[in-house]
């Protein structure tokens, strides 16, 4: 099993995931906080007491998690640095029906909803609108409410295929999905107050008693008009 002090030190400060990779809230690593794609670039931070678990950044979302000591093993040194590259908002316009079909065949997969997750099969909310950003080179910041900061607000009636509604409480948003068209969104819902998988929802009072829910806590829209680039 590979240590921190084993691990092959990288130039560029960066290794590559091998594997499809899980990070975890907190370094005993019994929750999900979310996934590292097979060839995602992160940073390793420091190593929690007891020498279990390391605290790891991805570089492309700037998000942060504990990885297991031994999934060490699977991290290579990345021989290029992580570099976003910039978007304009035509670019980005122009990839939406990649973003909304990506969204619908991972609705046709067998799937549940899953806390942190957003490499598929299962998804969280947020996870699936990462993934499917990302999937046509457009990053968003991993959470919900992360994403409704970086996103430009609109109003209700503006809404567009391929922009963002976000649910939550008066105090925070914590959920999100994406707008379709004809008052129609897709997102991953939980067990409780939703689908427990991928599901398509009505924005409006006249839905079914899920999408009604739902729309009783709508707080805001946005538009995608960046690529989000992390601060160093």
């Amino acid at each position: 099993m590979v240590s921190l002090k084993q691990l092959v030190e990288s130039q560029t400060g960066e290794y590559n995931s091998c594997v499809n990779l899980n990070l975890y809230d907190s370094p005993t690593c019994d929750r999900l906080a979310t996934q590292a794609a097979l060839g995602r670039h992160l940073q390793v931070l420091s190593e929690a007491p007891g020498g279990k678990a390391v605290e790891v950044r991805l570089c492309e979302d700037g998000y942060s998690g504990w990885l297991r000591v031994e999934d060490l093993a699977q991290l290579q040194p990345a021989a290029v640095a992580y570099q976003a590259i910039a978007l304009s908002l035509t670019q980005i316009q122009n990839r939406l029906p990649a973003v909304i079909a990506f969204t619908k065949t991972a609705m046709q997969q067998p799937n549940y909803y899953l806390w942190g997750g957003n490499l598929g099969p299962n998804y969280d909310c947020s996870g699936l609108m990462q993934a499917a950003f990302a999937a046509s080179g457009i990053w968003l910041p991993r959470d919900s409410y992360q994403q409704a900061a970086f996103t430009q607000r609109i109003e209700i009636e503006e809404l567009m295929p391929g922009d963002l509604v976000f649910f939550g409480t008066p105090e925070k948003v914590n959920h999100v999905g994406l707008y379709l068209g004809d008052k129609e969104y897709i997102h991953s819902s939980g067990k409780d107050q939703g689908r427990n998988g991928i599901g398509i929802d009505r924005l409006s009072k006249q839905g079914d008693e899920i999408s009604r829910s739902y729309y009783q806590r709508f707080k805001e829209a946005g538009r995608v008009v960046a690529s989000f680039q992390p601060q160093e």
